[in-house]
């Protein structure tokens, strides 16, 4: 078995989210020089269960392995109509994480540090469309990319989101929303604190808000520019517009 091989595809794992818990199975199916083989895993978010299925395939003379792609799935027991399933490519040991690809079958966007065909960096928002489909079903990949427009940090800046005013606080809500996780964030109305989820929409370049119950609200309601340094600012520009109107009356006289 190729030691060297078998770290990089362990740390690859880990990496996309997938711990440590497979590489026995790993070195196992190595060792044996299987051609091709899978190895499957659970995890559970938000109280759901999703399923992936890990594939591996030998290259042509059976010393090196490749983690190409993994098999995610959303089952509804109620409903067998909602089921997901989509197919995550894997690229050199990098890709869509475990997490990221739950948060994307759940309809959310990621955010994600590319590499285009000349191999130079670039970020983009992700989302799946469900609209276009592979012809194995699998649903493709959206793309909007740093030129499109989308900035989340001016989006909700200044609409009374508790969070922004601690720079540790903003730091990790915006890391959590990047993740395309529906993050909880606490709404500050007239010394009033409502708590909401909120998820990154880079297509209408807004965020999306849920209730706690994971229903979505309408975000006009309650994401309005906060007025208390509006008025602030008026009630001091109001004392020093009468006085200026007194020092004029004063230099007439």
């Amino acid at each position: 078995m190729n030691e060297q091989n078998s770290e990089f595809l362990k740390k690859s794992l880990l990496n996309l989210g997938f711990g440590d818990k497979l590489n026995a199975d790993l070195d196992k199916e190595m060792e044996a020089k299987t051609p091709e083989f899978k190895l499957g895993m659970q995890h559970e978010f938000n109280q759901k269960t999703i399923d992936y299925t890990l594939h591996f395939k030998a290259g042509d003379n059976h010393d090196m392995y490749f983690f190409n792609k993994y098999d995610a799935s959303i089952s509804h027991k109620d409903d067998p109509a909602k089921d997901l399933n989509q197919s995550f490519f894997i690229n050199k040991g990098s890709g869509i994480t475990a997490k990221e690809a739950f948060n994307l079958m759940e309809g959310r966007a990621v955010h994600k540090q590319l590499y285009n065909l000349e191999g130079h960096k670039y970020q983009a928002w992700l989302t799946l469309d469900d609209k276009n489909l592979t012809d194995n079903g699998n649903k493709k990949i959206k793309h909007y990319h740093e030129n499109y427009g989308y900035d989340i940090d001016k989006v909700i800046a200044g609409k009374g989101i508790k969070e922004l005013d601690d720079p540790k606080s903003k730091e990790e809500l915006m890391r959590s929303l990047r993740k395309g996780n529906a993050q909880q964030v606490t709404v500050d109305r007239d010394g009033a604190e409502q708590k909401y989820f909120m998820a990154a929409n880079p297509q209408y370049k807004t965020v999306d808000l849920y209730d706690h119950q994971m229903k979505k609200i309408k975000r006009e309601g309650v994401l309005q520019p906060e007025q208390k340094a509006t008025k602030s600012l008026k009630q001091k520009e109001q004392p020093t517009e009468e006085l200026l109107k007194k020092s004029s009356r004063v230099n007439r006289n």
